[in-house]
C-alpha cells in the first residue's frame, strides 16, 4: 500500500430554503495522512478535533470499517494523522467530511474502486441526507435529491461568482437540537410557498442573479424562522451584513454559524467590517472549493 493523503472540504447546507437538498463546499479542510502500519494508530492534531482515544471510537474509522465490510473486505492496519480546520458542531458539515474521509479510506486501502455515485450513496446512508455529503465529495455548489433509500441524484455547478463570509460563534449547536425546534408538519399552502422560494433561489443562482438569490435565501419558510431563536444576534447579523453589501445571509446548515453571499472580491473587506461588530464571533472570508474530495500520494510522514 502506498502512503497517501485524503483531503475533504467543509460544506454549508441549505442556503436558506433549499432545506436538506443543496450545499456548497468551502475552503476549510479535513486531512488524513495515511501510512501502512503493523497495528492501528490514529492521531488527531487539531484543536477542532476531539482528543485521540480508541481508534474504534473514531467516526472516520467506523465508516471505513463499515464500507470495507459491505464489500467483504478487512481494513489493513494504518497509521493515520488527522488534521482539520473545520469547526465541530458549527454548521460546516464536519461529520459529513469525516464520513467521506472514512469511505475514501476504505476505498483506497481495500482497493474498492468505488464510483462517485457509490460514495454519495454510502455517505447519504450514514448522514441521512445528501446536502453536506454531496459538496464534500464533489465540491462546488450541489443540488441533490434523495429519491429513495437506494437512490440519490445530483447536479453540480462548479462555481458561483460570489465570496462567502462566515460568522462563527464560540459555542456549539448539535444538529439534533436544531431539528427539535422544527414543526413535524406543514400545511399544503405553506409547503408550496416554501418550495417555490427554494426553486427560485436555485434558478437565480444558476442565472447569476445574485440580488434575487439573496432575497430568496432570506425568504426561507422551512427552518430559519424556527432556528433563529437558537442563534444570538441572528437578526443583527443579517441586517448589518446587508448594510455592507451582502446579497443574503442565512444559517449555515443547522447553525449556529451563519454565512453571507457577497460580491466577488469583497469578502475580506466585508468580513473585516463585520468583525468589529461581532465580539465573540470569528468572522472570516471564505471561498468555494470546486474540487471536493482529493487523494494524493505522499512521502512517509
Amino acid at each position: 500500500m502506498k502512503n497517501f493523503t485524503i483531503t475533504v472540504p467543509a460544506s454549508s447546507a441549505n442556503l436558506g430554503p433549499a432545506f436538506d437538498s443543496a450545499g456548497i463546499a468551502l475552503n476549510l479542510y479535513l486531512k488524513l495522512d495515511v501510512v501502512e502500519a503493523e497495528q492501528w494508530e490514529l492521531e488527531t492534531r487539531s484543536h477542532f478535533l476531539p482528543a485521540t482515544t480508541y481508534v474504534e471510537d473514531n467516526l472516520i474509522y467506523q465508516v471505513a470499517e463499515q464500507t470495507a465490510k459491505r464489500h467483504d473486505k478487512v481494513l489493513p492496519a494504518c497509521n493515520i494523522i488527522v488534521t482539520s480546520d473545520i469547526p465541530l458542531a458549527r454548521g460546516f458539515g464536519s461529520s459529513a467530511s469525516a464520513v467521506i474521509a472514512g469511505i475514501e479510506l476504505a476505498n483506497q486501502v481495500c482497493e474498492l474502486s468505488l464510483s462517485q455515485e457509490e460514495k454519495l450513496q454510502y455517505g447519504t446512508e450514514v448522514e441521512g441526507h445528501p446536502d453536506n455529503i454531496a459538496p464534500a465529495l464533489l465540491g462546488g455548489f450541489t443540488v441533490t435529491a434523495k429519491l429513495s433509500e437506494n437512490e440519490v441524484d445530483w447536479i453540480k455547478v462548479p462555481d458561483l461568482d460570489v465570496d462567502v463570509v462566515g460568522y462563527i460563534p464560540n459555542f456549539e449547536l448539535k444538529t439534533e437540537t436544531a431539528r427539535k425546534v422544527l414543526p413535524e408538519h406543514f400545511s399544503r399552502e405553506h409547503t408550496i410557498t416554501a418550495s417555490s422560494v427554494s426553486n427560485l433561489l436555485i434558478a437565480s443562482l444558476l442565472l447569476g442573479d445574485y440580488g434575487r438569490a439573496g432575497k430568496m435565501m432570506e425568504g426561507d419558510l422551512f427552518h430559519e424562522p424556527y432556528r433563529a431563536e437558537l442563534i444570538p444576534r441572528y437578526h443583527e447579523i443579517k441586517k448589518e451584513a446587508k448594510v455592507y453589501g451582502a446579497y443574503g445571509t442565512v444559517i449555515s446548515g443547522a447553525g449556529p454559524t451563519m454565512i453571507s453571499f457577497v460580491p466577488k472580491g469583497e469578502g475580506k473587506a466585508i468580513a473585516k467590517q463585520m468583525q468589529y461588530l461581532l465580539e465573540g464571533y470569528q468572522v472570516t472570508a471564505l471561498e468555494m472549493d470546486t474540487h471536493g474530495l482529493q487523494v494524493s500520494s505522499t512521502n512517509n510522514v
